[in-house]
Order: C-alpha cells, then structure tokens, then sequence
C-alpha cells in the first residue's frame, strides 16, 4: 500500500482507486481541509471543490461520481444505467460500469473496496459497527455470486479506520457480537469488568476470509490517532465538538 500525494492505493492497471486522508483541501475550521461532505454543516462550494481535487488526483474528473445516502445498513445496491441518476440509500454499491466512480465518505467506519481479477466488477462498502454485526459484506459478495465471479478471484482492501485502542465499547456491544456469532468473541479485548476494546478491522477481515476472499489487503492506518491525517467521529466527541468533516474513498474502472 503506497500513499501517493494524499491517498492511499495500490498498484493496479484495471482499477483506479485512492482512500483519501483530509490533507489538501479547501475547507476550514473544524472541516480543515479535504472534507467531502454536504451534511455536516461546511460551506457547499468548498465541498464540492474538494471532491473535484480528490477526482482530479485520481484523473477521473471526467466521469461520473456516484455518492450514495448511507444510512448503517448492510444494503448494497448495484447501480446500472437505469439508476445512475437517482438517489440511493443503502451502504454498498457494485457496478460493472466504466464511466462512473463510486465513492463512500467516512470518518471511523471502515471503507472497504472488493473487485475480481478481470475488473469486471468492483464494489465499495461502508461499514461500521451495525454494517460488521449485520456483515454487509456477505450482502456484497452474493452480488458478485450472481455474476459468477469465482470468489477467490475476488480482492479486498479495507481502508483507514478506527483503532482496536481507541474503539471502547461497553458490555452490551459485546453480547450482542458475540450472540450473533460466538467466533466474534476474539475481535473484544477486556479493559476491565464493564469496558471492552473492539477490533472492526480485524472483524472484517474475518468475515472476508470467512466468505472465500483469498486476498484482503490493508490500510493499517487508526483515524482516531492520526489527528492530522484524518476526520474522526469519535475523536471529536471526545473533543465536545459537535461535527467534523467526511474522508472520501474512491474507486473506478479504468
């Protein structure tokens, strides 16, 4: 995984993808500066100047940005020309189409990109805790099923995320991970008798495995302790501020 100006991909020549930190952009304040979302309260024009320079490092300014309503779900919709201009809520999305970029925003929830070896298709999810618990990347890869994609020709990277050390969560959380699958138990690390620490990266990447992905890659980067390199939800509750500005995850046929 190599960082190239302020993304983060790697090499490949059927697929153009970045998972972008919040260095270089236009906006200020508490959205300083690469902040790519609309709903948090930062000024729209600079917004939008943002997703244009995170297209142009990538160069696929020329093609159409598809960003999606997402709502912690495990819903993944595959978007076709019949619904390319139409709004979508769910966390996933999957296309075969090469004039579009599909895009997620974060900041803590993890983005994982998934593409088969012939670039047929590629996919972006979104997925916090709820996505992990209710494993949207089962969803995902039944989709890739359905085109008879072979899932060890499948690739996964998931991106820049919240830490194992700084992902507290209390005794509730835990029971309800480890009632769904009792294997789940191994991503929760005692901190004392009523806090838990919660490895989502790790959790992810098992259930990938689980599902037949042979390569899982990693951007083994915390969003929560890199202050300078990325937004985070959690660390700006900690903070008593009330917003804070959405990382973009991008990924195109090239």
């Amino acid at each position: 995984m190599s960082l190239n100006k302020n993304y983060y991909s790697i090499k490949n020549t059927k697929i153009n993808h970045g998972f972008f930190n919040r260095l270089n952009g236009f906006s200020k304040k508490e959205f300083k500066s690469l902040n790519c979302s609309l709903s948090n309260g930062d000024n729209k024009k600079l917004v939008y100047k943002n997703r244009l320079k995170a297209l142009r490092q990538l160069k696929l300014h020329k093609k159409k940005l598809i960003l999606i309503n997402q709502i912690h779900s495990s819903k993944v919709i595959k978007i076709t020309k019949s619904n390319l201009n139409k709004k979508i809520e769910a966390d996933g999305i999957i296309t075969s189409l090469s004039n579009v970029v599909l895009g997620i925003l974060t900041a803590d929830c993890a983005p994982i990109f998934i593409y088969d070896n012939k670039a047929r298709f590629i996919c972006c999810l979104h997925s916090g805790w709820k996505g992990a618990l209710k494993n949207i990347s089962k969803n995902a890869i039944k989709l890739f099923d359905n085109q008879n994609i072979d899932r060890g020709n499948l690739t996964a990277i998931i991106g820049p995320c919240l830490g194992a050390k700084n992902y507290e969560v209390d005794r509730s959380f835990n029971k309800r991970f480890c009632k769904k699958n009792s294997s789940y138990s191994r991503f929760f690390r005692k901190k004392n008798n009523i806090k838990y620490f919660f490895n989502l990266r790790g959790l992810i990447k098992y259930q990938l495995k689980e599902l037949g992905l042979k390569k899982i890659h990693n951007v083994n980067l915390d969003t929560y302790s890199n202050k300078s390199l990325f937004f985070s939800h959690r660390r700006s509750f900690h903070n008593d501020k009330k917003t804070t500005g959405r990382l973009i995850n991008l990924i195109s046929i090239t």
